[in-house]
């Protein structure tokens, strides 16, 4: 289940990961610029689908955008969703 999975930023290869008992679970790419987070693509194994991998890479990730102060751009269709499902992270959205 979702709540066994440990997230963390993984910097060297651009992406949030969830992993469940050291097994990669999912991972959320990112591009950095300046103040801004451009998130391009979350991936769930399908072997972890349906646990809620995802919701908790998304809210992991937008949790640590807010803390570090970027704005945040959902090129991403899954990030784009869970905002909109979420709206207690609209005010991270690029406004442009």
């Amino acid at each position: 289940m979702a709540e066994n999975a440990a997230v963390v930023d993984n910097p060297e290869q651009h992406r949030y990961e969830a992993r469940v008992d050291g097994q990669l679970a999912g991972f959320a790419e990112y591009r950095r610029r300046a103040d801004r987070i451009v998130f391009t693509h979350t991936e769930v194994d399908d072997a972890f689908e349906g646990q809620g991998i995802g919701g908790r890479l998304a809210s992991f990730a937008l949790d640590d955008a807010r803390a570090r102060g970027l704005v945040v751009v959902a090129q991403c269709p899954f990030v784009r969703n869970y905002i909109r499902r979420h709206p207690e992270y609209e005010d991270l959205l690029n406004a442009s």
